[in-house]
């Protein structure tokens, strides 16, 4: 199969390094699609099988396309500390139901430098009762970073899980000055 999918979907990638390690960008012609951390080789080429089995086309490297080039010039202005908000088109086509609604509420309502618990992101989408389902959202988020679930967190102050791990979280929030910056 090309890179096109049978509907004519063209996926692009690239990595770029950030301060919590290599990311994958990957795009749409709707936009920026997944974002994943720690991506190394081995993880790389997981996640682009998984990606091209979801959306019907064989993700190509394509550093240079206007949306990818546009996504890392934002991801090295925010962890350079001059951009606090993302300004991408998104497309929401690898989550739906309930967890699309949670994080487009997230990406919307929670500003760079705030946080948010389970429980009143729950509120906020209308489902009071669904602060786990909350968490399988922030689980499911194919956008870290961009949409931003490293700002929620549990409501005894404690910072929860994350998909990306608790340092890459801790290093999130101390980036957007929530938490202090580790010592070494």
């Amino acid at each position: 199969m090309s890179g096109d999918g049978e509907f004519g979907q063209r996926v692009v990638w690239t990595v770029v390094d950030s301060g919590i390690g290599p990311l994958l960008l990957a795009a749409t012609g709707e936009g920026l699609v997944n974002v994943v951390f720690h991506a190394t080789d081995a993880v790389r080429e997981r996640a682009l099988e998984r990606l091209g089995e979801r959306l019907g086309a064989v993700p190509v490297e394509a550093p240079g396309s206007p949306v990818l080039a546009e996504a890392v010039r934002q991801v090295e202005e925010y962890f350079a500390g001059r951009r606090r908000d993302f300004a991408l088109p998104l497309d929401w086509s690898l989550i739906s139901g309930f967890n699309r609604r949670v994080l487009r509420e997230l990406a919307a309502g929670v500003p760079y430098g705030a946080v948010v618990g389970y429980g009143d992101l729950a509120r906020r989408v209308g489902q009071p009762e669904a602060a786990q389902a909350v968490g399988a959202a922030m689980g499911s988020n194919p956008l870290p970073v961009v949409v931003p679930c490293h700002r929620v967190v549990e409501r005894d102050g404690g910072i929860g899980g994350f998909g990306g791990g608790l340092e890459t979280k801790r290093r999130l929030l101390a980036l957007e000055g929530v938490l202090p910056e580790p010592l070494f």
